[in-house]
């Protein structure tokens, strides 16, 4: 497959240390160009990572003729705005999460995926250990699934950190407790009725510092999570159903070339005497997601989880939002 030309909006430090050197070592990815509101800052994160081109403002970029393709790490206040203006410029965009503040933020972007491709990156969709999860739970290898169980923390009190700044989409639920939702929508196939939360936010900073919530996917199927800006370092995934259970050590921050390693439990031993470990190949999800993406741009591979996708993102996260204002189960509409 001829390599996507790619150019990346900003030096964010995902981008920089997770992203950008994922996509250099693909054969389907040519990294072209970054941007950045400063020209040093782009001509230094160009030079660090051998990039061509340096532009010191986004809308430079996205008029590159030769570019095809937007990574897009932007602060989530500017992920709707300068996808649309890409997509308007005929460039398709992987847009990190949240790919909005709102899905009716994000509803616009509808249109705008009728001619180019956009796609949430939430890149553990492209994991091996992920997918070999799913598989289980399809096959029935746990029963009925019953509940995904989710615990995401790790602690950053700096009012500077754009996590932590209400206004532009700080908090713990837009930054990493999308991922506890998205854990429950992949596994179980389905998508939730209803949502309640609890939320305790900072007094100073104002956002959602610590932020618990059930989800009710009918039939009997719930996702309970945890996600916190402000407690220890810490991430699990567990699935249960009738016959068994499934866990994921490292679910989210899985190591970049490191082997991954689920336990399955058949027998439900207090003991854990029925555990067994299965060891997933070592894999860069960062990288598998970029190439599945410039797969997608080529044509060689069918679209999964588009616009419509991330829109049900959205409707859960606004349920979550409205329920701790109403202090009640919220509908997912």
């Amino acid at each position: 497959m001829r390599p996507v030309v790619w150019g990346v909006l900003s030096t964010a430090r995902i981008g920089l240390n997770l992203v950008l050197p994922a996509m250099r070592g693909s054969p389907l990815v040519d990294l072209r160009a970054i941007a950045s509101r400063s020209i040093s800052a782009a001509q230094g994160a160009a030079q660090a990572h051998g990039i061509p081109r340096a532009y010191g403002s986004y809308e430079e970029l996205i008029q590159d003729p030769e570019i095809e393709a937007i990574y897009n790490p932007l602060p989530n206040h500017l992920h709707v705005p300068l996808t649309l203006q890409a997509a308007a410029a005929g460039k398709h965009v992987l847009c990190e999460k949240p790919i909005a503040l709102t899905a009716a933020e994000a509803e616009p972007l509808r249109a705008a995926a009728r001619h180019v491709r956009i796609e949430e990156a939430f890149m553990v969709r492209h994991h091996p250990q992920w997918q070999r999860v799913r598989e289980l739970v399809r096959s029935g290898r746990i029963g009925t699934p019953r509940a995904v169980q989710v615990f995401f923390s790790y602690f950053n009190d700096d009012p500077g950190n754009i996590r932590n700044q209400a206004a532009i989409g700080g908090g713990a639920l837009y930054d990493i407790g999308c991922y506890a939702i998205l854990s429950g929508r992949y596994l179980f196939d389905a998508e939730p009725r209803r949502a309640m939360a609890l939320i305790d936010r900072d007094p100073s900073l104002g956002t959602d510092r610590t932020t618990s919530a059930l989800l009710d996917f009918g039939s009997g199927r719930q996702v309970s999570f945890t996600v916190s800006t402000q407690s220890c370092r810490y991430q699990r995934v567990n699935v249960v159903g009738t016959e068994g259970r499934i866990e994921i050590e490292i679910p989210f921050n899985a190591p970049r070339g490191g082997a991954m390693r689920i336990s399955v439990d058949s027998t439900g031993a207090v003991d854990g005497s029925g555990i067994t470990m299965e060891t997933l190949p070592e894999a860069d999800q960062y990288r598998l997601q970029a190439e599945a993406f410039s797969r997608l741009v080529r044509g060689e591979a069918a679209p999964s989880f588009g616009v419509d996708d991330a829109i049900v993102q959205m409707r859960v996260i606004d349920a979550l939002f409205r329920s701790e204002s109403s202090e009640r189960w919220e509908a997912v509409v």
